[in-house]
């Protein structure tokens, strides 16, 4: 609870949450939270309306009101802007920033991955130590994140999760693309986060492979030939025919265009499909790991 200019105390409606900090080390969102600070100011003042009156309309105290002005501690969540506009009335222009808010708020490494992703018509991945990020429920990639050490804090979990299941809205574009994955076995029997959202993952995982575009395949252990032991790999490919791709501890483990470096990665991803269970053996395997519990 904060107490605002009335002298009433007021929720912030969430919108002082962990997980809406502005990153002072990503200098491309903090100038575009500024940029939105500054607009949401002016908007105020050529309304006549103190921080105290406004944040009173809005809901919200008259301190987040000065953090979201100020545009170097707090990033307006979209209910925010929505209700700035109505309370300042200038007419959806505030409404509007709510695209280029929502993806700043993420870190400027996964918004660049997250841009290649919504651009891909095909993606092949291998994941090894891991559920691959598309496919992590909410809990599941918390779990992970709270787990990393050095320690993330609260906000940098919060920020982080977000900006993962965000990510997941591949899964619903159209035209829908192409999207293979492969998940070594142990990815499946390993109970990240407990019981309860391991097996809230599985059950994920069959709900995501009834998708029509979607094909996931399991490595079994057991399996003498793999093509994989490098670890995790990633081929995205282009409507333009262009292609990335990343392979751990290959090139870095930086994303590469070059084609000879790509055709490595290609050849690796192509010989793993081909040597893991298919598709109904691997359904059938993951439900079998669930009937286990």
């Amino acid at each position: 609870m904060s107490v605002v200019g009335d002298g009433t105390e007021r929720e912030d409606a969430g919108v002082d949450e962990p997980g809406w900090e502005v990153d002072p080390d990503d200098e491309s969102s903090a100038a575009v939270v500024a940029a939105v600070g500054r607009q949401i100011k002016a908007w105020r003042e050529a309304a006549g309306m103190r921080a105290a009156e406004f944040g009173t309309a809005m809901g919200y105290s008259e301190d987040l009101i000065y953090k979201v002005e100020g545009g170097r501690r707090r990033i307006p969540r979209p209910e925010f802007m929505d209700g700035a506009d109505g309370v300042l009335g200038p007419e959806g222009k505030l409404a509007a920033m709510k695209a280029d808010i929502a993806e700043v708020r993420y870190p400027k490494k996964i918004r660049e991955l997250a841009k290649l992703e919504a651009a891909a018509v095909e993606l092949s991945a291998y994941g090894s130590h891991n559920i691959h990020g598309l496919l992590q429920t909410e809990e599941y990639a918390r779990a992970l994140f709270a787990m990393r050490r050095p320690a993330f804090s609260e906000d940098e979990v919060e920020r982080l999760v977000a900006a993962r299941v965000a990510r997941q809205s591949i899964f619903s574009r159209s035209p829908a693309p192409e999207l293979s994955f492969v998940q070594e076995e142990v990815t499946l029997r390993r109970h990240l986060g407990g019981r309860m959202v391991w097996r809230r993952q599985l059950e994920h995982l069959l709900e995501v492979s009834e998708l029509r575009h979607v094909e996931i395949q399991v490595m079994p252990t057991s399996r003498d030939e793999h093509a994989g032991m490098g670890g995790e790999m990633q081929v995205l490919k282009f409507r333009d025919g262009s292609a990335v791709g990343r392979s751990e501890g290959d090139f870095g483990s930086r994303p590469v265009s070059d084609p000879k470096y790509l055709r490595i990665i290609e050849l690796r991803c192509g010989i793993i499909r081909a040597q893991a269970l298919n598709p109904r053996e691997s359904r059938a395997f993951i439900e079998q790991v669930l009937g286990e519990t």
